[in-house]
């Protein structure tokens, strides 16, 4: 397996294991899992739970397990399962011959439950949904017992397996833990534990008809695989207890220790999985990969490395209370791996059209060109310049403010790798004033982007020539909601989000391009081959932008 770290970081997850294998508790040996729900794609902040499980592995000379914990045949289907598969190896990691389904072990998890109610811990009871919720109580009042929770033993045994034949409706009945309604903790007030559904399931098909609560089968799937360390987000430290009060009420030889830590909150983003769902259903987006999506699969699409995703979750590390992560910092750990491995190149995104007057009608010079001076080992290309250029609009002002650098009438700048032009003419469509096309001069003397005679220009522009330049499109992302803060999705998100420009230019060296290619486009930003491209139209995602907020913020507080 590739390497998945730089440095072994210290936390308090790592403390207490490190703690667990110098007593040889569990005989030393080091077990963790990473146990996602198939039932949505996996998001940055499944990220950092990989992360952490597959490394605390891989340091502690252990295992890590992929197990799909799927107790919900409702929502669940084969593609959540090949997604989360495909970006958990895309991530760099390995789960070998370990990977597993709760559903393997339903048959096992029934005869648990079986064996709960003939501890007389455990009973069929007949309420609603509503009414458990009405019995229950509140934080402040005790829970009533439900009239069903003294049933005799024999008569729960007989009606949980009718249950399990298929004999009652959704709703009828559910299985639930005896413990103590008037416990301070809500979730060990008799919980559910197993509920009649008529689903069908992507891996037992019709076979069952009741289905253990995620609670219940994630404990004892925890037990029966011999985890030794079970990591969990901070939202299931209230259920600690009915974890241990499980594996302890059953005696199971393995009793794993659930160790919970904070949840990833990234500024601008929602994580919640129902939002995203609800992103992609109402359209909001378009699927799961779009790559303004917090997902894997919509990362990756956008440009986003294994390699940059690894570090920032390495570099937030973990923490014991939930806080708020910068966006930046992602942005930041991004372009760090793209300034290192992405290939420089000429784009012109907004272009207009650019004569170079008394340049050779028919002539062709092929300028050389650094691929990526963090590099040198990346070598160079050859660009090919014309007499017909394109550049930015942008670039270009015919009534320029003070400290303007860039073109303007009369005024010269250096065109990165070839020659200083100086511009002598603007030519405006006469019924609307629009720019249309520029005339330049150039000095043969500059040929390579210096002057012979030691005069020196402050603009550098990029360019393309026209007759070369391959025809693209190029999708500008920006925060896919408005506040750093959001809940509301309606209200919250950012209409523009993306911004697709069509009729830009990009210079030739990019014809052989592959999905997935990763570029800097000079001046612009960091660009990605998206999958929409076409043989005739390369479609290119902005990955980040070159401006580096959080790298400002750090060299302050150095």
């Amino acid at each position: 397996m590739e390497n998945t770290t730089t440095t072994i970081s210290s936390d308090f997850i790592r403390t207490i294991i490190s703690e667990d294998a110098k007593s040889n508790k569990n005989n030393g040996k080091v077990a963790t899992r990473f146990p996602p729900e198939p039932n949505g794609f996996l998001h940055i902040g499944h990220a950092k739970s990989i992360c952490l499980n597959f490394g605390i592995a891989k340091e502690f000379g252990g295992t890590c397990n992929l197990r799909f914990d799927d107790t919900n045949p409702s929502k669940e289907n084969v593609e959540y399962v090949e997604s989360i598969k495909k970006d958990v190896k895309w991530l760099g990691f390995d789960w070998e011959d370990r990977m597993f389904y709760a559903s393997d072990y339903f048959e096992r998890i029934y005869q648990y439950a079986v064996e709960l109610i003939k501890r007389g811990k455990a009973y069929v009871c007949d309420l609603t949904q509503e009414q458990i919720r009405e019995y229950r109580g509140t934080l402040t009042e005790p829970g009533k017992d439900s009239p069903y929770r003294n049933r005799t033993i024999q008569e729960n045994i007989d009606l949980f397996e009718r249950m399990k034949k298929g004999e009652f409706p959704d709703g009828s009945h559910v299985l639930r833990a005896k413990i103590d309604m008037a416990s301070p903790n809500l979730v060990m007030r008799d919980p559910v534990i197993y509920r009649i559904k008529h689903e069908y399931h992507h891996r037992t098909k019709n076979e069952w008809s009741i289905y253990p609560m995620y609670d219940f089968a994630h404990c004892l799937s925890d037990s029966i695989e011999g985890i030794t360390h079970s990591i969990c987000t901070l939202e299931f430290e209230i259920n600690r207890p009915l974890y241990d009060w499980t594996l302890d009420t059953l005696e199971v030889k393995c009793h794993p220790k659930q160790i919970e830590f904070a949840r990833l909150n990234l500024s601008y983003t929602v994580l919640s999985k129902r939002k995203l769902i609800e992103l992609v259903d109402a359209n909001h987006v378009k699927g799961w990969d779009d790559p303004r999506m917090p997902t894997i699969a919509g990362l990756r699409r956008r440009g986003f490395t294994p390699e940059s995703i690894r570090n920032f979750c390495q570099r937030i590390g973990v923490a014991k209370r939930d806080s708020l992560v910068d966006l930046q910092l992602l942005e930041y750990c991004i372009r760090e791996d793209l300034n290192r491995i992405a290939k420089r190149v000429m784009a012109v995104i907004k272009p207009v059209r650019v004569v170079i007057v008394d340049y050779p009608e028919n002539q062709v010079e092929d300028m050389e060109a650094i691929n990526n001076p963090e590099d040198p080992s990346m070598g160079t290309r050859k660009v090919p310049f014309s007499k017909i250029l394109y550049l930015e609009k942008d670039d270009f002002q015919e009534n320029p403010p003070k400290k303007w650098f860039r073109l303007a009438p009369n005024q010269e700048v250096r065109l990165r790798y070839a020659y200083y032009i100086t511009c002598r003419e603007v030519i405006k469509d006469e019924e609307t004033g629009e720019i249309i096309e520029l005339r330049c001069t150039h000095d043969p003397e500059t040929r390579g982007g210096g002057s012979k005679d030691g005069r020196k220009v402050k603009g550098t522009l990029h360019w393309v020539s026209a007759q070369h330049a391959l025809k693209s499109e190029v999708r500008l992302y920006e925060n896919l909601f408005l506040k750093s803060e959001s809940n509301e999705l309606d209200n919250d998100l950012n209409p523009k989000s993306i911004e697709i420009i069509k009729d830009c230019y990009v210079e030739q060296s990019l014809a052989n391009s592959k999905i997935g290619d990763l570029y800097q486009f000079e001046r612009q930003g960091y660009f990605c081959v998206d999958h929409d491209s076409k043989e005739d139209n390369l479609v290119f995602n902005r990955t980040v932008t070159l401006k580096d907020t959080w790298a400002k913020i750090e060299k302050s507080q150095k």
